[in-house]
């Protein structure tokens, strides 16, 4: 009949790690790493699948607490906010304008590939700039590795703007933007461009008015009114 130390060091030699003889002789890790630290180890299929068990159910619960913890951040943001008004999506929309929006040349537009920042900017420019469907003249900037036909629908979609209205698609062939982008954006990127179909008040005149919101908020808040 085997020792036990004889058992430890036949499991040790078959792969088994010192829980594991532990849990099969009632040896101590303390009194298994004497006996056993010099013996050649490579674990076992047992062993291997055990680990990989235990390390899926620790990244379990970690997703499963970061997942509780973005819910109640969100809830805790959701009843901080409240119920936005039109004047809450004007100020919303001045400041996408200003961090995305064409500033230069009096010549509107607005360029991002998120489709929730794209639909707030649509909604913007008709609630708070009174545009309408009509006057939306999109570009879309993709990649080669789109689709130009899904790409197209998705974003007609996303905007309720009609397929015809957007301008020939833009295909970026640059190799240093091939290797960011790919795969990355499969929709690429809308240029919301605006035409004002002789309404003056849509063309350079709404331009100015934009840049004069955004003007009289930076300054405001630069000036700590706020």
């Amino acid at each position: 009949m085997l020792t036990l130390k004889e058992r430890a060091i036949n499991y040790r030699k078959k792969g088994y790690s010192y829980n594991m003889i532990n849990q099969k002789t009632g040896v101590s890790k303390s009194t298994l790493s004497n006996w056993l630290n010099k013996i050649p180890f490579s674990p076992n299929k047992e062993l291997i699948k055990r680990i990989g068990l235990a390390k899926l159910k620790s990244a379990s619960f970690k997703h499963n607490q970061k997942m509780c913890e973005i819910a109640e951040m969100r809830e805790l943001a959701k009843k901080e906010l409240g119920k936005i008004t039109k004047r809450d999506l004007w100020v919303l929309g001045i400041g996408l304008y200003l961090g995305e929006g064409n500033k230069s040349f009096e010549n509107l537009g607005f360029s991002n590939s998120d489709p929730k920042v794209i639909k707030i900017l649509v909604k913007w420019f008709k609630k708070n700039c009174h545009l309408k469907t009509k006057n939306f003249n999109p570009y879309i900037h993709a990649y080669p590795d789109n689709n130009i036909k899904k790409t197209l629908n998705y974003w007609s979609k996303i905007t309720g703007i009609p397929k015809k209205q957007f301008g020939k698609t833009i295909i970026d062939k640059r190799t240093d933007k091939l290797r960011v982008k790919r795969k990355t954006l499969p929709y690429g990127t809308i240029d919301l461009r605006i035409r004002c179909h002789g309404n003056k008040n849509l063309g350079k005149k709404l331009h100015r008015r934009i840049m004069g919101w955004i003007e009289s908020a930076t300054n405001q808040i630069n000036a700590g009114v706020v």
